[in-house]
């Protein structure tokens, strides 16, 4: 009788668990996107569902699409004239190829961080409160006020609140990626895309940033490219593998990482090839 008991709170647990995820919203619809560059096509028909508040880790070797895909999320891609591209991409339902989607309402929803930390030549300060400025925010108490909770946010404002009005310069690799970071915040973005934002990294600040995605992943919905399988397994809920501009395989991380279903898939992760 226990054990019979016993099974069917697993089935109720796991029941519950299928029924979170359905629930779960997404925050991108990507439909059949095509993408080239002049003549050379860099992404093929993908499809694919991105859910809000989860880690999504975009993989796969060099050339594959993984940046192209990331920058078209928020329409960086546009900045390069040869482009063309097909298919849908709809944030909160909404195409963000339709003629009247504004692309700064998009870009400000949508966040970027990218792989070599971009401070801008300011002060810590300023580098935080560019962003709001644009928007016309000028009251200097509610740009304090932003200030202190980007930086809380980005998990930097112990290490910097002393030293808001030196140069963005001064701080330390892993500081300047987390100041980018809370940039993106100071706007009240709703995605956050990260592309390779480790790489130029040591260790530590690496720990650090990983950290810091788990805990943003709370308010914020996170794409991030890497090139690190271990760090895909470690911090996201969603692993996407692309190769030759496609995509091979898309499913939760823990089983793309223990049984994916191609085969390419399992080549790729086990270092065979890439």
């Amino acid at each position: 009788m226990l054990a019979s008991e016993d099974k069917s709170k697993v089935d109720m647990n796991d029941t519950i668990q299928r029924d979170k995820e359905e629930d779960s919203q997404s925050v991108y619809r990507v439909d059949e996107l095509n993408l080239w560059y002049g003549e050379d096509q860099a992404l093929k028909n993908v499809e694919m569902d991105i859910p809000e508040n989860q880690v999504t880790a975009i993989i796969g070797p060099s050339g594959c699409g993984k940046s192209t895909f990331i920058k078209t999320l928020n329409r960086l891609t546009e900045m390069v004239s040869s482009v063309k591209t097909t298919g849908g991409i709809y944030y909160r339902d909404q195409n963000i190829f339709d003629k009247k989607y504004k692309v700064e309402l998009l870009r400000t929803k949508v966040g970027m961080v990218f792989q070599n930390p971009n401070p801008f030549p300011k002060s810590i300060y300023e580098n935080i409160v560019y962003g709001p400025k644009i928007h016309g925010i000028k009251d200097k108490k509610v740009l304090d006020e932003i200030v202190e909770n980007s930086l809380r946010g980005a998990a930097l404002w112990d290490e910097v609140k002393d030293r808001l009005k030196e140069n963005a310069f001064g701080l330390s690799g892993g500081q300047q990626q987390r100041l980018c970071i809370a940039r993106c915040l100071a706007v009240e973005p709703d995605v956050l895309l990260m592309d390779e934002p480790t790489s130029a990294l040591d260790p530590i600040s690496t720990l650090k940033i990983e950290e810091l995605v788990q805990e943003l992943k709370k308010n914020y919905s996170i794409i991030i490219v890497t090139h690190n399988m271990q760090q895909a397994g470690r911090i996201s809920d969603n692993t996407a593998f692309f190769l030759n501009g496609e995509v091979v395989e898309y499913d939760k991380t823990s089983k793309i990482f223990s049984s994916p279903e191609d085969k390419r898939t399992e080549d790729y992760i086990s270092g065979r090839f890439g």
